[in-house]
């Protein structure tokens, strides 16, 4: 004699949805009066399983029956427990490894497992941690250079009274605010990396003797820059002829803020700014304030645009690449503007 049989899909690769239906269709059934065996059979489960759908469905009604979320809990099998996982991103969000006494310059996987092991006594390895603070939404970022001589207090108040005060006065004269930097690109500077086969390191040509040009430049948030090929290190004279090519080109007042370099506060540069106030004038960053200046970014806009580029053959050929940016840069004053918006120098926005 043949047995027919009723094949029934695991329940456990159902959808949520089609679960739920399942479930309506059985306390319907069992309401029509159907035993739980009956039940069980038809719909392909375990009779004791409808039984505890029943008595859900008796104590909370069809509420009882929705889909549950499945896996387990969240911070379930977590090592370290939610209090725990609070202080340690605290740690690396408002210290320093030196400042815990840990022989580390930055937060890296490693260091934070040392912080770890010393505060709990909890070992991690390393692609765990890596796990925790891609959960922290922690990147690996490239840090920003700051001198130990820095003073945040001096730079606030900077912040807050002189440079409004600058902004005051070139909007009573008509002048055009713009900031000022050096810049130096090297031949050896780093070119990042790229991607080639396992065991087969890529190879980049350079030249053997390191090569580098010099740039004098100066933006303005209106989206305006301009910029001087400095043949040598820079000195008062090469900065005046700078000065007053900037002045005669913009065709009104200028107002120029530099950083704290000897050359800007030189005698002959600061006689010819005294001797011609209606053309221009030089405000200066706090000391040790790099960051807060929109040509910093520009800087860097342009040492990683050059160091994209095939390698140059002599420094002809590199001072050639890195000027093909800068005027690229000037036909597209959108592009400039956007050096401004770096939250460390929206104030010159």
């Amino acid at each position: 004699m043949l047995l027919c049989t009723m094949t029934h899909p695991d329940a456990r690769t159902l959808t949520p949805a089609a679960q739920a239906e399942k479930r309506r269709i059985a306390m319907a059934m069992r309401e029509e009066g159907r035993t739980f065996t009956e039940i069980g059979a038809a719909l392909g489960v375990h009779y004791m399983t409808v039984s505890m759908w029943w008595d859900r469905y008796q104590a909370g009604g069809v509420d009882a029956l929705a889909p549950q979320k499945r896996g387990p809990a969240v911070g379930a099998h977590r090592r370290l427990s939610a209090k725990q996982e609070q202080a340690v991103r605290r740690a690396i969000t408002d210290t320093t490894p030196d400042q815990m006494q840990l022989p580390f310059a930055l937060w890296t996987r490693a260091a934070i497992g040392e912080l770890i092991a010393r505060k709990y006594g909890i070992a991690l390895p390393v692609r765990t941690i890596g796990h925790y603070l891609a959960r922290w939404g922690f990147t690996a970022q490239k840090p920003i250079k700051r001198a130990y001589e820095q003073r945040p207090e001096a730079i606030a108040q900077w912040l807050k009274t002189e440079y409004p005060r600058i902004k005051r006065q070139a909007a009573t004269e008509g002048a055009e605010i713009y900031w000022g930097d050096e810049t130096s690109l090297s031949t050896s500077d780093p070119r990042g990396r790229g991607f080639a086969p396992k065991g087969r390191t890529p190879v980049r040509p350079m030249l053997s003797q390191r090569k580098s040009v010099r740039y004098l430049s100066a933006i303005s948030n209106t989206g305006l820059l301009r910029f001087m090929v400095l043949k040598q290190a820079i000195d008062a004279p090469t900065l005046l002829t700078f000065l007053k090519r900037l002045c005669k080109d913009a065709g009104r007042k200028v107002v120029l803020i530099l950083d704290n370099l000897n050359v800007h506060k030189a005698k002959e540069v600061r006689a010819w700014v005294e001797a011609h106030p209606e053309f221009l004038a030089i405000h200066y960053l706090p000391p040790y304030a790099p960051e807060r200046n929109p040509d910093e970014y520009r800087n860097g806009d342009l040492k990683q645009q050059v160091a994209r580029r095939a390698p140059a053959r002599d420094r002809k050929e590199f001072e050639q690449t890195a000027t093909r940016r800068l005027r690229s840069l000037q036909r597209q004053p959108a592009q400039v503007r956007k050096f401004f918006q770096h939250p460390r120098v929206q104030h010159a926005a």
